[in-house]
């Protein structure tokens, strides 16, 4: 939901989250696929996470969605990779229509539940993780911890271990007691939608923002906004929101920096504007900041690269959809011996 990396954007402003206005406008989506769960999977202990798998082939290729979001992130990229080979998107533990999650979402847990999830499905390794935003660290992760199944990362403007120390490093003084504020203060989100969420109140718009998303169908909004008003959901997107600086930054920054020749693909979304009260000297610093982090992150394999990427904000499968897809595509020619 934009309200999520909308306010990750307000709170940490050295995340590039958005680009310049003149944006190209992506298509509607309204597959109805997109408005209930595909297929349930018991992941253990009666809990289920939604799965949505389509094509043929391997290796497969997982999608793991950004902060919040859900198996429509990928809605602009998964049917095209299909015709290529077999791709999973999915909805992480207490998201979209999958099932609320038990513990904290940190990339070891949420790749634990991601490897439960292919193994119940029978989505069977070699796989190609592909990862945005949040999920460029987890898909990391869980290549670190299960090196034979993976062969091959593409990261689509991911956040990295060390952004947080280096954002607010290069920002205006305050920012991290404004961002762990801010953490404190969206818990009462969580209480709120325990006893229920109100459309229309200030509370709803604090918690959701606008959900009346000009990228999806009115149907889509709506089944975005029905499980967004959810304990479990508040309660999933509070967990990543509060964990993603810290202990998802250390549990990432434990992982291996030697991938060795496997293939990994980072889409950096850059140059961006400056916002106010930021001058352009400020920019260009943070600027540098995130192409290198992504530069560390293609520096871990032989076959490493990171390809910058303009006109396009922090969603580049929406935006410049064709780029996602050929990344993905190439991955999996290098991990088929192309």
């Amino acid at each position: 939901m934009k309200k999520t990396i909308a306010a990750l954007c307000l709170l940490a402003p050295w995340v590039p989250c958005f680009a310049q206005a003149t944006l190209p406008k992506p298509a509607v989506i309204d597959d109805v696929i997109y408005t209930r769960p595909v297929l349930l999977v018991d992941i253990g202990g009666g809990q289920r996470l939604n799965l949505y798998c389509v094509g043929s082939g391997s290796p497969a290729v997982i999608l793991d969605a950004g902060m919040g979001d859900s198996t429509i992130s990928w809605a602009m990229v998964q049917p095209v990779i299909a015709k290529t080979t077999r791709v999973c998107s999915f909805d992480r533990a207490g998201l979209g229509f999958s099932d609320a999650a038990h513990r904290p979402g940190t990339p070891v847990n949420q790749s634990e539940d991601l490897h439960a999830l292919l193994r119940a499905a029978g989505v069977k390794p070699p796989y190609v993780m592909v990862g945005h935003s949040l999920a460029g660290m987890n898909v990391r992760v869980f290549a670190d911890r299960y090196r034979d199944d993976v062969a091959g990362m593409v990261i689509v403007d991911g956040s990295h271990e060390d952004q947080s120390k280096e954002g607010w490093a290069l920002g205006a003084p305050g920012e991290k007691e404004k961002y762990d504020q801010y953490l404190k203060d969206q818990h009462a989100c969580v209480d709120v939608a325990r006893k229920g969420l109100v459309k229309g109140t200030a509370m709803f718009e604090k918690c959701l923002g606008d959900t009346n998303d000009p990228r999806y169908s009115p149907a889509i909004n709506q089944a975005q906004e029905a499980y967004g008003t959810t304990e479990k959901w508040q309660a999933a997107v509070a967990s990543e929101r509060e964990n993603v600086f810290y202990a998802s930054a250390d549990e990432t920054r434990k992982t291996r920096s030697d991938f060795g020749d496997m293939p990994i693909i980072v889409l950096t979304h850059s140059p961006f504007p400056t916002r106010t009260g930021e001058s352009q000297n400020e920019r260009n610093r943070k600027t540098l900041s995130w192409e290198g982090l992504h530069l560390r992150v293609a520096a871990m394999s032989t076959r490493g690269v990171n390809e910058i990427v303009p006109d396009a904000g922090h969603y580049i499968q929406y935006d410049k959809p064709q780029v996602v897809i050929d990344a993905v595509n190439q991955a999996v020619r290098i991990s088929r011996g192309g």
